[in-house]
Protein backbone atom coordinates (compact mmCIF):
# COMPACT_ATOMS: atom_id res chain seq x y z
CA UNK A 1 0.00 0.00 0.00
CA UNK A 2 1.03 3.64 -1.20
CA UNK A 3 -0.24 6.78 0.16
CA UNK A 4 0.11 9.59 -2.03
CA UNK A 5 -0.27 13.98 -1.54
CA UNK A 6 0.33 16.28 -4.05
CA UNK A 7 0.95 19.78 -3.09
CA UNK A 8 2.32 23.19 -4.56
CA UNK A 9 -0.81 23.58 -7.42
CA UNK A 10 -2.04 27.28 -7.17
CA UNK A 11 -2.77 30.18 -9.94
CA UNK A 12 0.21 31.33 -12.37
CA UNK A 13 0.50 33.60 -15.13
CA UNK A 14 1.06 32.12 -18.65
CA UNK A 15 5.43 32.14 -19.01
CA UNK A 16 5.70 31.51 -15.05
CA UNK A 17 6.55 28.68 -13.20
CA UNK A 18 5.18 26.23 -10.84
CA UNK A 19 6.80 23.39 -8.65
CA UNK A 20 4.23 20.44 -7.53
CA UNK A 21 5.44 17.92 -5.16
CA UNK A 22 4.30 14.29 -4.24
CA UNK A 23 4.38 12.74 -0.59
CA UNK A 24 4.75 9.03 -0.77
CA UNK A 25 4.13 6.81 2.96
CA UNK A 26 3.14 3.82 3.66
CA UNK A 27 3.93 0.01 3.03
CA UNK A 28 6.08 -0.26 -0.61
CA UNK A 29 7.12 -3.70 -1.62
CA UNK A 30 10.09 -3.42 -3.63
CA UNK A 31 10.65 -0.30 -6.16
CA UNK A 32 8.26 1.91 -7.45
CA UNK A 33 8.13 4.17 -10.52
CA UNK A 34 6.48 7.83 -9.84
CA UNK A 35 4.43 9.04 -12.52
CA UNK A 36 2.51 12.39 -13.15
CA UNK A 37 -1.23 12.76 -15.00
CA UNK A 38 -3.11 15.54 -15.61
CA UNK A 39 -6.65 15.73 -16.70
CA UNK A 40 -9.16 19.05 -17.71
CA UNK A 41 -12.83 19.68 -17.04
CA UNK A 42 -14.32 17.25 -19.87
CA UNK A 43 -11.19 15.74 -20.72
CA UNK A 44 -9.58 12.49 -20.43
CA UNK A 45 -6.76 11.96 -17.42
CA UNK A 46 -3.92 12.58 -19.91
CA UNK A 47 0.21 11.41 -19.01
CA UNK A 48 2.72 13.76 -17.97
CA UNK A 49 5.71 12.17 -16.86
CA UNK A 50 6.97 9.35 -15.31
CA UNK A 51 10.34 8.49 -13.43
CA UNK A 52 12.20 5.37 -11.90
CA UNK A 53 12.37 5.40 -8.15
CA UNK A 54 15.70 3.11 -8.08
CA UNK A 55 17.41 5.01 -10.77
CA UNK A 56 17.57 7.88 -13.41
CA UNK A 57 15.46 7.19 -15.90
CA UNK A 58 12.49 9.55 -16.98
CA UNK A 59 10.04 10.00 -19.92
CA UNK A 60 8.10 12.93 -20.86
CA UNK A 61 4.72 14.01 -22.74
CA UNK A 62 5.88 15.67 -25.95
CA UNK A 63 3.54 18.24 -24.52
CA UNK A 64 5.69 19.41 -21.84
CA UNK A 65 8.93 18.02 -23.23
CA UNK A 66 11.83 20.42 -22.80
CA UNK A 67 9.61 22.60 -20.24
CA UNK A 68 8.57 20.22 -17.26
CA UNK A 69 10.94 18.27 -15.36
CA UNK A 70 10.18 15.39 -12.90
CA UNK A 71 13.26 14.94 -10.34
CA UNK A 72 12.93 12.43 -7.22
CA UNK A 73 14.17 12.34 -3.58
CA UNK A 74 14.74 9.25 -1.66
CA UNK A 75 15.32 10.32 1.29
CA UNK A 76 12.16 12.80 1.47
CA UNK A 77 9.98 9.65 -0.59
CA UNK A 78 9.46 12.31 -2.46
CA UNK A 79 8.80 13.06 -6.33
CA UNK A 80 8.67 16.72 -8.37
CA UNK A 81 7.58 18.71 -11.32
CA UNK A 82 9.01 21.62 -11.95
CA UNK A 83 7.20 23.14 -14.56
CA UNK A 84 8.45 25.98 -16.59
CA UNK A 85 6.98 27.96 -19.10
CA UNK A 86 3.38 27.18 -18.40
CA UNK A 87 0.74 28.22 -20.88
CA UNK A 88 -3.12 28.12 -20.61
CA UNK A 89 -3.46 24.62 -21.88
CA UNK A 90 -1.65 23.19 -18.74
CA UNK A 91 -4.44 24.55 -16.94
CA UNK A 92 -5.79 20.88 -15.52
CA UNK A 93 -5.54 18.72 -12.12
CA UNK A 94 -2.57 17.22 -11.33
CA UNK A 95 -2.45 13.20 -10.15
CA UNK A 96 0.94 11.78 -8.75
CA UNK A 97 0.40 8.40 -8.87
CA UNK A 98 2.78 5.17 -8.43
CA UNK A 99 3.11 2.17 -10.49
CA UNK A 100 5.53 -1.03 -11.16
CA UNK A 101 9.31 -0.67 -11.30
CA UNK A 102 8.92 0.22 -15.36
CA UNK A 103 5.59 1.80 -15.37
CA UNK A 104 4.95 4.14 -18.40
CA UNK A 105 2.65 6.53 -19.79
CA UNK A 106 -0.59 4.08 -19.72
CA UNK A 107 -3.03 4.61 -16.88
CA UNK A 108 -3.46 0.87 -15.99
CA UNK A 109 0.23 0.87 -14.92
CA UNK A 110 -0.39 2.63 -11.95
CA UNK A 111 -1.86 1.14 -8.48
CA UNK A 112 -2.05 4.33 -6.37
CA UNK A 113 -3.19 7.89 -6.89
CA UNK A 114 -2.93 10.90 -5.21
CA UNK A 115 -5.97 13.56 -4.66
CA UNK A 116 -5.10 15.63 -6.87
CA UNK A 117 -3.83 19.41 -6.91
CA UNK A 118 -5.11 22.19 -9.46
CA UNK A 119 -2.88 24.25 -11.48
CA UNK A 120 -4.81 27.17 -13.64
CA UNK A 121 -2.47 29.13 -16.17
CA UNK A 122 -3.73 32.68 -16.65
CA UNK A 123 -3.60 34.33 -19.99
Amino acid sequence: QVQLVESGGGLVQAGGSLRLSCAASGRTFGSYSMGWFRQAPGKEREFVATISWSGDDTYYADSVKGRFTISRDNAKNTVYLQMNSLKPEDTAVYYCAAGAFLAGSGLHEYDYWGQGTQVTVSS
